[in-house]
């Protein structure tokens, strides 16, 4: 089993269909769900699935957690994406990624995150943060 991180497959076709709109007003659901290293997700994930996601502990349950404050913007030429960074507390878990995934719009998968090893929270918070809202470094960029 593996986690690669990649922006979905699906999801570059779909963003030029207009399944996807991140605008803050928009109304649609962008939520993070975490996942053990059994889990296998990569460019290829289609849609959320609880098979490998870690197990629901303190405030993380089944589905994840919802993003909040999405910003975008054109950095250049470069189209970026932000959230709020993410946090769950009082959990015990051993979390290897994450997908993010648009419940809106059946639970279609937008990316993959590969945390690159195991990241663990013995009954404390664990916190996604999400990296600099720049063309270089955003979470989703599209150039």
């Amino acid at each position: 089993m593996a986690i690669t991180q990649a922006v979905c497959n699906t999801f570059k076709s779909e963003i030029l269909g207009a399944v996807h709109d991140f605008d803050s007003g928009s109304g649609q659901v962008f939520k993070l769900a975490l996942y053990s290293s059994a889990a296998t997700l990569d460019a290829n994930t289609t849609v959320y699935s609880s098979s490998n996601e870690v197990s629901n502990t303190g405030q993380y349950s089944a589905g994840g957690g919802v993003l909040t404050s999405q910003q975008v913007s054109l950095d250049g030429s470069v189209a970026i994406i932000d959230f709020a960074d993410l946090s769950f507390t009082g959990v015990t878990l051993t979390a290897r990624g994450a997908l993010i995934y648009n419940t809106s719009a059946s639970n279609k998968s937008v990316c993959v995150l590969d945390f690159g090893a195991d990241k663990t929270a013995t009954s404390g918070t664990f916190t996604i943060q999400f990296p600099a809202f720049t063309s270089a470094a955003a979470i989703l960029r599209i150039a």
